[in-house]
């Protein structure tokens, strides 16, 4: 589901302003238990307001569901899909930033000296 989604947004199929301009990567696709509803967590590249991009794609949704169904033949059911922002990255970053920090290293330098 991934992989598909990824390569209908990298191909440019969405006539959209806001997709066309951003470069978008889907980091995880969620499927529900039922498999009929698909959250997409995307991650706007370079983009200023990512909201603008997940209301994009919101609005294009069943545009895309239609592109993604060629390469899901075997689904019983295509999913209707979702998108939300991954912010994961963000949080990977403020950790690092934190064990980055000087309180941080010297309570490890403690450690190390004994």
């Amino acid at each position: 589901m991934r992989h598909a989604l990824a390569d209908v947004l990298a191909r440019g199929e969405v006539r959209d302003e806001v997709i066309e301009a951003t470069v978008i990567s889907v980091s995880e696709v969620r499927m529900s238990p039922d498999l009929k509803i698909a959250t997409a967590f995307v991650a706007p590249l370079a983009a200023k307001d990512g909201e603008a991009v997940i209301k994009a794609l919101a609005h294009n949704a069943k545009f895309i569901r239609g592109r993604v169904s060629g390469a899901l033949r075997q689904m019983k059911y295509m999913p209707e899909f979702r998108f939300r922002l991954d912010t994961s990255f963000d949080n990977m970053a403020k950790i690092d930033q934190l064990l980055r920090s000087p309180e941080v290293a010297r309570d490890l330098g403690k450690e190390d000296d004994e």
